[in-house]
């Protein structure tokens, strides 16, 4: 597995792409933004002309792209074009890092293994800050041996690697976290909030509920409200991080999957209500924490 073609080179794509240039190996690499392509070059990656070019000679193929229908396309192509399983040679490792519906990860493994092909479903957490840092961690849905196979790449950038299940188990479990995720924000956003609303030092308050039954993840490494925890996007205008729109993708997505199985979630159905009204009025590229904002502006 020395040569990775990595194909998608975004936010999230293109660290971790030169994560795996440090790592040693040989990164051949494509995205339909020409400048994105040539700061990886930069990095010390090779670059193609289409996506079954980065593919054709490659050990591994690792995918980070927007949606399902991408991710579809890339893979098994179209009535007018060839998807990589089709050119690549059999013992190619696909592994798509993208967040997209079980579904489509389910129907692309099927296809995979019915030309002798193993693809995971390998979703990720951590943010763009984990993605530079090569601490992601990846939510893996698909084979034990497309699981093993897997190891040596995704160590190289990330921390955690966890197996869900069988094919599209991994986008279910990351679904299921962002979720909970979103909640948890909303709900320590509104908290913070009523406390400063009461005339209490928001930092003050964070540490007493950190050390409570409120405790959660977003007042230990992600505090939403301005100038309570440094290195955090609430203290920068809330730029970097991880935007209100992919929160909306990935709420929309969870909506999707409940109702297949008629799971009833009603926090999950509010927190997207709420950040589908954040992102119309204009947030959509802040982090989602400036959700904070909107308690804020309800409460003056």
């Amino acid at each position: 597995m020395s040569t990775v073609a990595f194909i998608g080179l975004g936010n999230m794509g293109g660290p971790m792409a030169v994560n795996l240039i440090k790592a040693g190996f040989t990164v051949k690499v494509f995205d339909l933004v020409p400048a994105a392509m040539h700061a990886l070059a930069q990095q010390g990656a090779l670059t193609a002309n289409s996506a079954c070019g980065a593919a054709a000679s490659a050990d591994v193929v690792v995918s980070m792209l927007p949606a399902g229908k991408h991710v579809r396309s890339l893979y098994i192509g179209d009535a007018d074009n060839k998807g990589i399983i089709d050119i690549v040679a059999k013992d190619t490792l696909l592994i798509d890092c993208s967040t997209i519906d079980a579904g489509s990860a389910q129907a692309v493994s099927k296809y995979a293994a019915d030309k002798g092909l193993t693809f995971i479903d390998a979703p990720v957490s951590g943010g763009t800050a984990g993605a530079a840092a090569g601490t992601l961690t990846f939510i893996c849905g698909g084979s034990d041996r497309g699981f093993e196979l897997a190891q040596r790449p995704l160590t190289a950038m990330g921390s955690n690697i966890f197996h869900a299940g069988g094919a599209g188990a991994g986008q279910v479990a990351k679904i299921c976290n962002n979720m909970l995720l979103s909640v948890l924000m909303v709900a320590t956003s509104e908290s913070l909030q009523m406390g400063v609303d009461h005339g209490l030092d928001p930092k003050v308050l964070s540490d007493i509920m950190k050390v409570s039954s409120g405790g959660n993840w977003t007042l230990d490494k992600y505090n939403p409200c301005p100038d309570v925890m440094a290195a955090v996007p609430s203290s920068n205008n809330y730029q970097g991080g991880f935007m209100v729109d992919l929160m909306v993708k990935d709420l929309g997505l969870a909506q999707q999957a409940a109702l297949l199985t008629n799971s009833s979630t009603p926090m999950g159905a509010l927190a997207r209500s709420l950040y589908v009204n954040h992102a119309r009025q204009g947030n959509g590229k802040r982090d989602f924490s400036s959700i904070f904002e909107q308690f804020a502006t309800l409460n003056r």
